[in-house]
């Protein structure tokens, strides 16, 4: 089954987007309408993003990964997986390193674009207060997460999230096309390999937590198993275009208001961390 799959050459960005319109299959992978698309594409994301680099970053990024992982996909099973699915059952089948990769950078695009607002969206009251439980206050938490994606070096992205055992939000950074979901703890990435050993390469990972509390069957054993919330994308073609070599923080700086935390808080008060919290709390 995945000989064709890995037969087929890894053409470039010109290559696979010149077959968008002559695929003779019919595929699941498309790219997603934002909720805020076609403003953003007409007017850019106001005091963040310029409508040329949103048309770069989203429209003709996110075509590029689909595109490559229909190609990948093209006669076979996985054409029928979102791309979610597809991160999670292969993440550790080495075979299917590509198919991972592309389902991976394109559903952490996704998620990036989809959680951006035109206007500033004030952080609710209830989620300012899980942020003073989780032991930062909003402002300590902002600096604490642009420091993070500020020193994270190469492309990546940044990650808020609620933990399932109890609710509180942490900071977490994934490298290249790594993901935050527990089911697929060997290509978190959470390091850079440039200067972590290699076996903290595969997921997060507490040697004092050898438990079932919060520890799915298919998670590492002592795994932290959490919600993504939120994430930024530190890969340079997001924020070269609009803000030069050095203006990275900058980048970081003015997506921070441009987040919509109504979508965050909701996300969270929907995390298994977050209704255990409650119950716990009323017991």
């Amino acid at each position: 089954m995945l000989q064709p799959l890995l037969r087929r050459p890894q053409s470039s960005l010109r290559a696979a987007a010149s077959i968008a319109n002559g695929l003779r299959y019919r595929s699941l992978h498309s790219r997603p309408q934002l909720r805020h698309e076609r403003e953003f594409e007409e007017k850019g994301i106001p005091g963040f993003m310029s409508p040329e680099n949103f048309r770069t970053s989203w429209l003709d990024y996110q075509q590029f990964l689909v595109n490559k992982l229909n190609l990948l996909t093209e006669d076979s099973t996985f054409a029928k997986m979102d791309t979610l699915t597809l991160v999670k059952a292969y993440a550790k089948d080495r075979r299917m390193a590509p198919v991972f990769n592309y389902a991976s950078m394109a559903h952490n695009n996704h998620f990036f674009f989809n959680g951006l607002s035109p206007v500033q969206v004030p952080i609710p009251n209830k989620l300012a207060s899980d942020m003073v439980e989780s032991g930062s206050s909003p402002e300590s938490m902002k600096q604490d997460f642009l420091a993070a994606a500020s020193a994270q070096f190469g492309g990546g992205f940044v990650w808020l999230v609620s933990q399932k055992q109890d609710g509180l939000l942490r900071i977490i950074c994934t490298y290249n096309a790594g993901t935050p979901y527990s089911e697929a703890f060997a290509r978190q990435q959470p390091v850079d390999m440039n200067t972590e050993p290699v076996r903290k390469a595969g997921g997060w990972y507490n040697p004092d937590s050898f438990s079932n509390q919060g520890v799915s069957a298919n998670g590492a054993p002592g795994g932290i198993q959490i919600t993504p919330l939120l994430c930024v994308n530190t890969w340079e073609h997001a924020w070269l275009y609009d803000y030069g070599f050095d203006g990275k923080d900058e980048y970081l700086e003015r997506w921070w208001d441009r987040v919509d935390w109504n979508l965050v808080e909701n996300a969270h008060k929907e995390s298994p961390g977050y209704s255990g919290r409650l119950n716990s709390r009323t017991l």
